[in-house]
């Protein structure tokens, strides 16, 4: 579905995404969300990695690769031929942003790195995302989330205590890379204005893994040690996390010694739980939650979940059910927020396929989804014609050299 982007923040912003996976792809999905064209350079016979993983959508694309390419084209070149090489280098003169994650010294040899497009294109802003710095001895391995999340103690800080290290149920520093090089790329933008030159910015998953540590991996430099892992509950409040009622599992946080006061006394009927001078404080909580978890435990465990969550509401306590994922996706309040759409698809039985809205609103108005994910090369004619201006012909003959 197409819309006008003219009154987005980043229209006129033309994005030439030669990124694959997800890192790269997050990024440029961020862009094109927010208003840019983006132009994805896929290669003409099996495209993005991502287009054969997990569940099968259409003929090209899959449920992985919709999640993170919709708002943008579809243009398949074969890099490797001087060709596809020449072709990209002219798209890269048109653009603002180039996004690219290939191996170290990749993008140098296909003729596609930042000193050979910025000299044609100066206000070029050009985004390299690897797996370590670009600088240091490691900078030619290759960047995978999994082995990011171990090496940069994420997978340490997961999990119950005992059991061995777990990885995020998503690919966390991927995401993570991807929406930190997008924020980069935005700054550098605005910066533009300023000075009419663009900038060479350098991402590593292993450096934006390592700041996703937050407040963990700063307790584990001031206690010279790794902080214990608590599962569902919060390493420094108590009670918070997920707990069981009599029917199924519920989340309670409660954030200060006030609330605490309330859900002993007005949600589990525990007012001597409340008095305890163990537990009095945040602090005196934590250092004692070996002893009044079980108690809060036993409480929870005896009272159905909806008279528990009624209780918490009314005590001003935060809490919630715990949704299965499709759930959350058809619950009442994703749809009345719009966060999951429809959109036209020729090649699925029903002729739509579901895809997430951008979590942006400006001025009360969410971002829209103005193209579904493509399907494999299906920009390629109009890109190559609207963009660079190439006639059929032309085209035609890159398609039967394999080019495009």
């Amino acid at each position: 579905m197409q819309t006008d982007t003219r009154t987005l923040p980043l229209a006129g912003v033309r994005v030439l995404d030669l990124s694959r996976i997800l890192a790269g792809p997050w990024s440029g999905m961020v862009l094109g969300d927010l208003g840019a064209e983006v132009i994805k350079v896929e290669h003409p016979d099996r495209g993005d990695d991502t287009r054969d993983w997990g569940v099968r959508v259409g003929d090209t694309e899959t449920a992985y690769f919709n999640s993170v390419n919709r708002n943008k084209r579809s243009v398949t070149l074969d890099l490797q031929t001087p060709e596809g090489q020449r072709i990209a280098q002219d798209l890269a003169k048109t653009c603002d942003v180039v996004i690219q994650n290939f191996r170290f010294g990749g993008a140098e040899k296909l003729g596609l790195g930042y000193e050979t497009l910025s000299r044609e294109n100066p206000r070029l802003i050009y985004c390299s995302i690897s797996g370590y710095d670009r600088t240091g001895p490691e900078a030619s391995r290759p960047g995978y989330d999994l082995v990011v999340q171990g090496e940069a103690g994420l997978m340490a800080m997961n999990g119950e205590a005992g059991q061995p290290p777990l990885k995020f149920g998503i690919a966390a520093v991927d995401l993570f890379t991807g929406m930190y090089s997008a924020q980069a790329m935005l700054a550098a933008l605005f910066e533009r204005e300023r000075t009419g030159r663009g900038r060479h910015i350098e991402m590593a998953l292993f450096d934006c893994g390592l700041m996703i540590t937050a407040y963990y991996g700063l307790e584990a430099l001031l206690q010279g040690e790794d902080p214990p892992r608590y599962g569902n509950a919060h390493p420094s409040i108590v009670p918070y996390g997920v707990f069981d009622a009599a029917d199924g599992p519920l989340v309670i946080t409660v954030g200060n010694n006030s609330q605490y006061e309330r859900f002993c006394r007005d949600v589990i009927e525990r007012p001597d739980l409340a008095d305890d001078e163990r537990f009095k404080t945040n602090i005196q909580r934590a250092h004692n939650r070996a002893e009044l978890l079980p108690e809060l435990t036993r409480e929870l465990r005896s009272r159905p979940r909806a008279l528990l969550l009624e209780r918490l509401a009314r005590a001003g306590i935060p809490c919630g059910e715990v949704a299965g994922l499709r759930e959350a996706l058809l619950s009442e309040r994703a749809s009345a927020a719009g966060l999951v759409t429809t959109q036209p698809h020729p090649r699925t039985e029903s002729g739509t396929v579901p895809v997430l809205a951008p979590p942006w609103r400006f001025d009360g108005e969410r971002m829209p989804v103005r193209r579904a994910p493509p399907q494999l090369g299906e920009g390629t004619r109009d890109v190559l014609q609207s963009v660079l201006g190439m006639s059929d012909a032309a085209i035609g003959a890159l398609k039967d050299k394999g080019v495009i």
